[in-house]
């Protein structure tokens, strides 16, 4: 080593071990070592960084089910979707683990596959613990009967509800459909929705095939206490309304606060 200089990070003897890089510090090779454990708490909050609760904390399981239900058919990539091959795992595993002991399901959807839409909501009704549904946004066609299969229904008072008749494309099971086909499956829907809400057939059968409301369509939009009104969903409220009634149906004591609730 030339006289004067100082010895740097790459002259250090080999027998001389490095001193431990800290969080935030960059070292020779350019590169800065993650942290870890207490220091990646102690970085994120002098960052500001939010940090969520625990992981485990809360018996209660969160499940969204947003943008368009994917089904049979896999949907353009630009689509925001919610996939029925993901969210039925989840479901079983709901059921399965003893440390969840009820669920709320967020919705905001414009319909989807009309059988991966009744398959998740036959899963919904069926599920052994509490189940409370929130409306937010919409929970429009197929959305309709996932909202109302849960134990107890909420919606938003700005969001809404599109009931409409369904309609099919292309084939099913390589088979053009027909008309006697659409019609059983349209009654599929209706008898589900009347059997997991308090609306009669007739009103739902009429909001379903009203015209003159949807420009280019036949149907109802129901926006927030208008679902209430019809008996279509049971009340009015958001996520903390949603979250005391689950816990209330768990028999849960009012210390659990709304940030524990986690998916």
């Amino acid at each position: 080593m030339p006289k004067g200089q100082a010895m740097g990070e790459d002259q250090r003897p080999k027998d001389q071990p490095a001193e431990p890089a800290s969080p935030g510090q960059v070292t020779a090779s350019g590169t800065e070592p993650p942290p870890s454990g207490r220091d990646a708490s102690a970085l994120l909050a002098s960052l500001g960084q939010a940090t969520g609760p625990a992981r485990g904390t809360s018996p209660i399981h969160v499940l969204t089910i947003i943008g368009q239900i994917e089904g049979h058919l896999v949907l353009p990539a630009k689509n925001k979707t919610t996939k029925y091959e993901h969210v039925i795992p989840q479901l079983v595993a709901i059921e399965q683990n003893p440390a969840v002991k009820g669920v709320l399901i967020i919705l905001n959807t414009v319909g989807g596959d009309i059988e991966a839409g009744l398959a998740l909501a036959e899963m919904i009704r069926t599920l052994s613990k509490p189940t409370v549904s929130l409306v937010l946004g919409g929970g429009h066609s197929i959305g309709a009967p996932i909202a109302v299969a849960a134990d107890y229904s909420l919606i938003a008072s700005t969001a809404s509800i599109t009931l409409h008749p369904i309609r099919l494309n292309g084939m099913v099971i390589g088979v053009p459909q027909t008309y006697e086909y659409l019609d059983k499956m349209q009654d599929r829907v209706i008898r589900f929705i009347v059997e997991n809400s308090r609306i009669p057939e007739g009103k739902l059968r009429e909001l379903m095939f009203r015209t003159g409301e949807l420009v280019r369509d036949v149907g109802t939009v129901l926006v927030g206490r208008e679902a209430v009104e019809v008996n279509l969903i049971d009340e009015v409220g958001g996520v903390a309304r949603a979250l005391e009634i689950l816990r209330e149906r768990i028999g849960l004591g009012p210390e659990l606060t709304n940030g524990q609730a986690e998916g």
